[in-house]
């Protein structure tokens, strides 16, 4: 016999095989012990998460020969008929091949004759989504009124490309991804099954990468074998699927806590040397400290994730979570500009080097909060013991107290671009701006760009031209994050105002303290201007009146 791959040996042939869908299974053999069989099925979810399976145990479920049953017995000529597929009234049809109206038309001709060898005709059509629209309009009638011999069974990855119509004349039942958990217990009856011995770390990885699919960790499971020799061990699953040992990204993790540039760029260099793949270490990456995250806020919702291993846990005692919070943030955002480049080793060497730089500095800022605690700490001691502390004793000299500290970091407003605004400024412009303000900053909370959010949340529109407004800040620390594009908020501001109003406008922020001034400051210069423009204007006039007499000069305003 020719070998069948684990994924077809291992198809379910029972409701209680199907892993990890009991909010279906239970519901359909409710229905079926009833004898409350529908007329039509939607099942929908992901790839490989038992759709078409569950649609062929259904279909001997209704016509085993021990009906009404929860389960097919799987003995019948029927249930035996189906599961090899001699029996002609059972059809599994692939709508990504028969998606035209012929082929429709040709099923609604043929559900009219009654079966020959069981109780029901059952047309499972599979990917149905791929059907065209006069395909769904020739089955649209069909479906609402077949038979009462007929059962259609529609199963489909992506159900928003189905229309409305024929969803609304099905049951339907979402598939959901399998838990971590389900897919290593079945995997492991798998083994057992097989005789084949493997680690339960080879097992928890191929159901990190199978992504929540059973057929795809059944097929991962069946190259790992192959691979391995006597007993599927971890290295080889991260040898087969790419992926990075939790050991290796626990050191790149501390090395980012310990600053550590070097090293983090000579472990890149070891990954690729090894063959792996840029895009899945920076993804690895993301659920570590995703993990890291969940360890340090709610430890009860750990489950199946990474190791909790010594080297994970001081990881945990020592990387903060506002720290968590910024590395996840820029991994996510070098992941998305990853799709665009050809060089994704070099965004991630720019990221783990930002990262180090980041790590750095909210480290200094967490000591400096600290030595703050302490002498506010020693101050309130000194207060208790009765021991006076008065202004002038802490107070600068008199020199020092009237020099103006340097800001070199402060941020300057940018005056000039600001007047060419207010001179081509409109009420329109400003009025649309406004109306769309709460558009954009939900925007932003449905991006997941809180901090953006957060950064806008004191703003107010305050002048716009044709091509560019001015939004005042009520910090200016915001302003110039603003301004400089800290984390890509200004593009990220002007492209979700572009997609509401269709219009391109540039930001240009000016602090609260500022803007007043800068507004007064050109209210004063217009009103200057106007009054030279009118003195001028009655020069002109006195002139005309003594060249050609008042009597022959007409004013117009």
């Amino acid at each position: 016999m020719t070998y069948q791959a684990l994924y077809r040996v291992f198809r379910p042939q029972r409701f209680a095989d199907v892993v990890g869908q009991e909010h279906v299974t239970k519901t359909l053999q409710s229905a079926l012990l009833q004898n409350k069989i529908s007329h039509a099925y939607l099942f929908s979810g992901p790839r490989g998460t038992g759709k078409t399976s569950a649609a062929k145990i259904l279909a001997k479920a209704v016509n085993c020969e021990h009906a009404p049953t929860s389960e097919p017995c799987n003995t019948c000529s029927a249930c035996i008929g189906i599961t090899n597929g001699s029996i002609p009234d059972v059809l599994e049809i692939d709508a990504a091949s028969n998606n035209g109206v012929d082929e429709i038309r040709d099923i609604r001709e043929k559900v009219k004759f009654a079966p020959t060898s069981v109780r029901y005709k059952v047309y499972i059509v599979d990917e149905v989504h791929m059907l065209s629209i006069g395909a769904f309009n020739a089955l649209l009638k069909t479906l609402e009124e077949p038979p009462k011999h007929v059962i259609f069974i529609l199963a489909t990855t992506e159900p928003h490309k189905i229309p409305p119509t024929i969803i609304s004349r099905c049951q339907r039942f979402d598939f959901r991804r399998i838990q971590l958990p389900s897919i290593v217990s079945r995997l492991r009856q798998v083994l057992d099954a097989q005789q084949v011995k493997a680690s339960d770390e080879a097992l928890l990885a191929i159901a990190r990468a199978a992504d929540g699919g059973m057929r795809d960790a059944l097929s991962l499971l069946d190259q790992a074998i192959s691979f391995s020799n006597e007993e599927v061990m971890l290295e080889d699953v991260l040898t087969m699927t790419g992926a990075v040992s939790s050991s290796m990204l626990a050191t790149v993790v501390q090395a980012i806590h310990e600053k550590d540039v070097a090293k983090a760029l000579q472990l890149v260099e070891q990954f690729m040397n090894q063959g792996k793949d840029p895009n899945r270490l920076l993804e690895d990456l993301i659920f570590y400290y995703r993990d890291l995250l969940i360890y340090k806020t709610a430890p009860h919702l750990q489950k199946g994730g990474v190791a909790i291993d010594p080297v994970f846990q001081q990881l945990a005692q020592f990387v903060s979570v506002p720290a968590i919070y910024e590395t996840i943030e820029t991994l996510n955002k070098s992941q998305q500009e990853m799709k665009w480049t050809n060089h994704s080793r070099i965004f991630l060497e720019v990221a783990l080097v930002k990262l180090c730089q980041q790590e750095q500095a909210s480290s200094n800022s967490e000591l400096l909060i600290k030595k703050i605690e302490k002498l506010e700490t020693e101050l309130q001691r000194l207060k208790e013991q009765g021991i006076p502390i008065t202004e002038k004793e802490h107070a600068p000299a008199p020199a020092k107290k009237t020099a103006k500290p340097s800001r070199t970091n402060a941020y300057k407003t940018p005056v000039g671009r600001i007047y060419e605004i207010l001179k081509q400024a409109t009420h329109q412009d400003l009025a649309l701006i406004k109306s769309h303000w709460g558009g954009i900053l939900d925007t932003l909370k449905q991006q997941n760009k809180v901090s953006h959010a957060a950064l806008l949340q004191e703003t107010e529109p305050v002048a716009a031209s044709p091509q560019a407004f001015v939004l005042k800040f009520k910090y200016e620390i915001h302003c110039k994050m603003a301004a400089d594009n800290t984390n890509g908020v200004k593009e990220n501001l002007e492209s979700i105002l572009f997609d509401l109003t269709h219009r391109r406008f540039e930001m240009v922020a000016v602090p609260d303290e500022e803007w007043g001034k800068i507004r007064e400051e050109f209210i004063r210069e217009k009103g200057v201007h106007r009054e030279k423009e009118q003195e001028e204007e009655d020069a002109l006039i006195t002139e005309a009146k003594r060249l050609f007499g008042e009597q022959l000069l007409e004013i117009k305003e």
